[in-house]
This record gives C-alpha cells, structure tokens and sequence, in this order.
C-alpha cells in the first residue's frame, strides 16, 4: 500500500516546527527518519494530513560529550556508531547501535525517533531507562526535561504532549570501571528483537532493561538492586516478574519468556567480565 496523500512542511529552526505542531494539532505528525512512522502510514495505521520534516533543524543535531553526552534527536545511528569521542565515554551505546536494523537503515534512522514515538520494539528507549538517560522537549510553552524511565506509558503512548517536539537526549557518564552489555537476539537482520537486555554494573550500582517484552521497555528497579547485592539469579527473576510477552510471530509468550531469561543472563555474565 502506499500512504493517504499528505501536505509536506520542512522548516528550518525549532521554532518554525513547534509552531507549525502546534498550529496544525493532531492532523499534524513529526518525521525524524521515518523508519517506524512511514511503514505506519502505508499501512494506513497512521494517517497525518501534515508531515513536519526535522531533517533542516541545525539545532537538532551534533553529539557533545561534556559534563553530560547530549546526543541531538537527529543524530543517527550510523553517526553515533563513528563518534570516537561517545563511543570512549559510554561503549554501551555504540554496542547497542551496532545490532539495530541494518547499515542502510543506520545511516537514516535517528536517535530521537527511536526513541520519541514509544514503539515497544525500537531498542534505543530500554537502553536510555538503563542508561539513566533524560530527554529534553520543546513546546510551545518551553523546553522541559522528562526521565527516560518516566517517559513510556504504553504502546506509542508516552509523556511528550502532542505540541511537544524532543530535541536531544541527555545521558550521564557511567562512572569509571562499570561494567556493560547489550544482549540481543532476533530472526534476522534488521528484525525487531525477540528478546534483548541492557545492563550495566559498577561502583554506584547496576541497572538493567528489557525490550520487546511488554508494550513499553521495561527497567526494573528490583533487578537492579538484586545485581548490585551480588545475586544474578534474583536479578533475572525479578525482571522476568515485570515482563508481559505476547503470542506473534516472533513466538509464544513462554518462548520469548524463555529468550529473555537468555539474553539477561548473558548480558549480566558479559557486564560482569568487563567491570574494571
């Protein structure tokens, strides 16, 4: 299929968007990359009378890595994968980029639409709740900061408000020595994940999320804390306690449950070996 006709808008500072988002209202969509919301539209899922392109926003790109690593919304995977300088700070997001989709995909998706538009499958989102990650937004009323972990509601719904544009992402350094892992495991190349884990250990605690395992990302506290007490079985019992899988056809839910169980495993035995 192909997508219900459309008006097109491209502008060229955050201001001009924010205004057009909020002029225009709900008939009105975002397009960062476009890779979740275009397969959307030609479904017919998604039918926007108004595209508001984002790729002319100077503002929304770069990666700086100061007393946080701010990563534009625009930035891509394939950026952030050749960033020496982020990929030094925080190695668990390069690891991460590097098993989303494929290199075709990763030169045009972005950052901020993977993890803007609260698509349960997109990896990006569970990564930046174990990160401890913030974004910024920008309305009509100001710019604001939302935690990662408070930012996902349920499936594409989450806390931007429709007039709302994210600008970047804020991630904090992981403390020296902390030990990392993105395990994940899925069909094929370029396909959603079954089941994947984001940890990380060190000196100021642990942290672990799962993706595709519920109809938001899910973090949980308790496995965190169980991982930083030492106990790894407590830690993928209390995740596994907060996951909801569904039957489709990456498998059933006891399946994914099972794969789950697996890629956490794996990521805390990897996190593990790599804390110095």
């Amino acid at each position: 299929m192909i997508p219900g006709a459309f008006e097109y808008h491209r502008p060229e500072t955050l201001g001009e968007a924010t205004g057009l988002l909020s002029q225009l209202g709900d008939s009105a969509r975002v397009l960062a990359g476009g890779h979740s919301l275009i397969p959307m539209m030609k479904l017919r899922m998604a039918a926007p009378e108004h595209l508001i392109d984002l790729a002319a926003i100077a503002d929304l790109r770069g990666i700086a890595v100061g007393d946080d690593i701010r990563i534009g919304a625009m930035v891509t995977q394939a950026e952030l994968i050749a960033h020496d300088g982020l990929a030094a700070a925080c190695p668990l997001l390069r690891e991460a980029a590097l098993q989303i989709a494929d290199p075709q995909v990763r030169y045009v998706g972005t950052v901020g639409g993977n993890v803007a538009n609260g698509d349960p499958g997109n990896d990006m989102p569970g990564l930046m709740q174990c990160l401890g990650a913030r974004y910024s937004l920008a309305g009509p009323g100001g710019t604001r900061e939302v935690a990662a972990r408070d930012f996902y509601i349920s499936a594409y719904e989450t806390a931007r408000a429709d007039d709302e544009i994210l600008t970047g992402i804020l991630v904090p350094h992981p403390a020296p020595g902390t030990g990392y892992a993105y395990e994940k495991q899925k069909r094929k190349i370029g396909d959603y994940a079954t089941a994947a884990a984001a940890v990380t250990i060190g000196r100021n605690g642990a942290s672990v999320a799962m993706t595709n395992l519920a109809d938001r990302p899910i973090w949980s506290e308790a496995a965190g804390k169980a991982l930083a007490a030492g106990d790894a079985a407590g830690a993928v019992a209390a995740a596994l306690a907060e996951i909801d899988p569904g039957d489709d056809n990456r498998g059933p839910a006891e399946f994914k449950r099972h794969v789950a169980g697996v890629m956490l495993r794996r990521a805390i035995d990897r996190a593990r070996a790599r804390m110095g």
